[in-house]
C-alpha cells in the first residue's frame, strides 16, 4: 500500500527520544532525569524487553555504572555480583597452548575490579532504575525512519507498520506506526545501526575519519558440572583455530549460578571466503585445553552480534543538527579489552549532559557541539587513545607480529605517552577484503558432536529467535542477480558461511550437477547480528528492522 494511501500516524511529542535500551540508551535516559526531572524522555526498543537483543562477553569496567548511579554495589537487586578473581591469557595451537605471563600484559588489560556476568541482565536492571524515574520505555517497537523538518533537522524517528502481509499489503491485524518527535533524539541502536547507519551517510559523519571496522562475536551460555565452576575465572586465548593472517581469539568466563560463557570474535576483515566464524567457533571448543570444561555441561543459549572495531581513529562525527549518536552506534569499543558497555554508559552520560543543558537554555533541533568536542578528551577519548594502533597492528602484520607489536605499543602509550607509530590507518573496509576462491585453500570444518559442538539451526533454536513469518523480508537485496551471478562463482557466495543463523543458503535444481541454483533467504532465523550489511562484498544486502519484538529473546547473555 502506498504512504498517501495510508491512515495518519499518531504523533507524540516528548523533549528527548532514544533509540535502544541498551547501556547507552539508558544511561542517557536516567542522567536526563537526574539532570532535568522535567525532561520528558521516552526510550523505544525493539527487542520484546530490554535486555532481549542484547549479548556481550561480559567482563565489564563499572566505571560507567560507578558515575552513573553510585548507589548500584549496595541494591540487592544489582546485576553484577561476581568480581573477576582470576585473568588469564593463552596462546593456542593446534594441540596445546601456552599461558602468558599476566606481567607482559599492559595494565590497561588487567581485569582487576572488573565484574563478570549479563549484560543483558544490566539493561534490564537499568530499565528498571530508568522507569521509576520517570522514563517511558517502549519495547517491541522497531525504530524504521528518521524524521525530519523542513531545514533537515532530525525532529525524532517513526516505529514500523505492524500486520503487514508478506505481499506488502495490510493484514486485519494491521496498526500503523507511531511518531515519536523529540526536541533532541539520541540514537543507540548498536553496532551497524540501521539508522544510524542513514544518519552517517545523509550527513557526512563518516568524513576524513578511517572507515569503521567490525567483527563478529558469537556466544553461548553454559550450565557447568558444578565440580568445574570457578565463580570468576576470565580466561581468552588468541591463535588456533584461526590462522595467522586471520584475526580474533576466544572468551570463556565463570559467572554466577554454576554458569559459564563461551565466546569467539572473528575479525570481519578476513581474506578467506570459505570461512565461517560460527564453525570456527564450534572447532574452538574441541582444543584439548578447553573441551574438559564442557564435559558434563549443558547449553542453554547461543547469540551472535557484530562488533565495532575501528576504535579511536573510526569514530564518526556524533552530531548533526537534533540528534547524536551514542555508545557501540558510535564506535566506542577498545577492541583489546574486548569491553565497549563502560564507554557506552559514559557516552550516554555526555550526551545526555549536553542535550540537558541544551534544553535549559531554550534549543530544539541544532548541533550539540560540546558532545562532539568533549569526547576526546573524556575517559572515553583516553580509553580509545591508548589502544589506537592495537587493531591496525594486528591486520597488517598478523596475530604473531601484530599482537606482539600492540602489546608494545600500548605499553609505550601508558609508560611514556606516545606511540612510535603514531596513529595508524585501518585501510580498506571489511566487505572489501574477501579473496577469490582461486585465490585460497578451501576451508573443510568436521561434522559437530552435538554435545560440545553444534549445527546453526539448533543454535539458532536456543537462542529464542523468532519472527512473524507473514512479513515483508526485512533482508534487502538492492540487485537480486548479484548472489548467484556474481558472487557464487567469484567467493562460493560467503553469506552462506559468515551469517551465523543460517539465514542464507544456496539452492539447486539439480544438486548433482549444480544447475539452477538459487539464493534463498530464511529471514525467520536471523539473529540480528547484522554481519550481512557489513561483509557482503558487493554491498548488496541491506539489513533493515522486522516487525517489532522479532528477533532473538535472550536470557542473561
Amino acid at each position: 500500500m502506498a504512504e498517501a494511501e495510508l491512515p495518519p500516524r499518531e504523533a507524540m511529542e516528548f523533549d528527548v527520544v532514544i533509540v535502544g535500551a541498551g547501556p547507552a540508551g539508558l544511561a542517557a535516559a536516567i542522567r536526563l532525569k537526574q539532570v532535568s526531572p522535567e525532561a520528558s524522555v521516552v526510550v523505544v526498543e525493539k527487542g520484546s524487553e530490554a535486555g532481549a537483543h542484547i549479548l556481550s562477553g561480559a567482563v565489564i569496567d563499572p566505571i560507567g555504572l560507578d558515575r552513573l548511579l553510585p548507589d548500584w554495589r549496595t541494591d540487592p537487586a544489582r546485576p553484577l555480583i561476581t568480581q573477576v578473581s582470576e585473568d588469564r591469557f593463552y596462546w593456542l595451537g593446534h594441540s596445546g597452548g601456552l599461558r602468558l605471563p599476566n606481567f607482559l600484559m599492559p595494565k590497561l588489560m588487567s581485569n582487576h575490579g572488573n565484574f563478570v556476568g549479563s549484560l543483558g541482565n544490566v539493561c534490564r536492571w537499568l530499565a528498571a532504575r530508568a522507569e521509576a524515574m520517570g522514563v517511558e520505555i517502549y519495547p517491541g517497537f522497531s525504530a524504521t525512519e528518521v524524521l525530519y523538518g523542513q531545514a533537515g533537522e532530525v525532529l525524532g524517528i517513526a516505529t514500523g507498520d505492524m500486520g503487514v502481509g508478506r505481499d506488502g499489503k495490510p493484514k486485519a491485524s494491521f496498526t500503523r506506526g507511531m511518531e515519536l518527535r523529540g526536541k533532541y533524539t539520541l540514537f543507540a541502536e548498536g553496532a551497524r545501526g540501521s539508522l544510524s547507519k542513514s544518519l552517517i551517510a545523509k550527513f557526512g559523519l563518516g568524513e576524513g575519519r578511517e572507515p569503521q571496522k567490525y567483527g563478529i562475536g558469537l556466544k553461548e551460555l553454559w550450565q557447568l558440572d558444578p565440580a568445574k565452576h570457578k565463580p570468576g575465572l576470565v580466561q581468552h586465548s588468541f591463535g588456533w583455530p584461526l590462522d595467522n593472517s586471520t584475526g580474533g581469539g576466544s572468551f570463556l568466563y565463570h559467572i554466577e549460578d554454576g554458569q559459564a560463557v563461551a565466546g569467539f570474535v572473528v575479525h570481519l576483515n578476513y581474506s578467506n571466503p570459505t570461512l565461517s566464524p560460527f564453525d570456527e567457533f564450534q572447532r574452538f571448543k574441541t582444543h584439548p585445553m578447553i573441551a574438559p570444561v564442557f564435559e558434563g555441561a549443558k547449553r542453554i543459549a547461543y547469540g551472535a552480534r557484530a562488533i565495532t572495531e575501528g576504535g579511536y581513529q573510526s569514530v564518526p562525527k556524533l552530531v548533526f543538527p537534533g540528534g547524536a549518536l551514542i555508545g557501540c552506534a558510535a564506535g566506542f569499543v577498545n577492541v583489546p579489552r574486548i569491553k565497549g558497555s563502560h564507554n557506552a554508559v559514559l557516552s550516554g552520560m555526555l550526551a545526555a549532559e549536553s542535550v540537558a543543558a541544551a534544553l535549559a537554555s531554550k534549543r530544539a533541533g541544532d548541533v550539540l557541539m560540546d558532545y562532539e568536542e568533549g569526547w576526546r578528551g573524556s575517559d572515553i577519548g583516553r580509553d580509545l587513545h591508548k589502544v589506537r594502533n592495537a587493531k591496525p597492528l594486528w591486520s597488517k602484520f598478523g596475530t604473531l607480529l601484530g599482537v606482539t607489536l600492540g602489546g608494545a605499543d600500548m605499553w609505550c602509550n601508558e609508560l611514556f605517552g606516545f606511540s612510535p607509530f603514531g596513529t595508524m590507518s585501518h585501510g580498506k573496509p571489511d566487505h572489501a577484503a574477501l579473496k577469490p576462491l582461486s585465490a585460497v585453500t578451501p576451508i573443510v570444518y568436521p561434522k559437530p558432536d552435538g554435545k560440545i559442538s553444534f549445527d546453526k539451526l539448533s543454535s539458532v533454536f536456543v537462542s529464542n529467535t523468532n519472527h512473524e513469518e507473514d512479513q515483508p523480508c526485512h533482508l534487502h537485496l538492492k540487485d537480486a542477480s548479484i548472489p548467484v551471478a556474481k558472487n557464487l562463482p567469484e567467493y562460493g557466495e560467503p553469506a552462506r558461511l559468515y551469517c551465523p543463523a543460517g539465514v542464507y543458503e544456496i539452492t539447486y535444481d539439480d544438486d548433482v550437477k549444480k544447475t539452477g541454483a538459487k539464493f534463498v533467504i530464511n529471514a525467520q532465523n536471523c539473529v540480528h547480528c547484522k554481519t550481512c550489511d557489513i561483509k557482503d562484498p558487493a554491498q548488496n544486502i541491506v539489513w533493515t528492522c522486522p516487525e517489532g519484538s522479532g528477533g532473538p529473546n535472550y536470557p542473561n547473555m
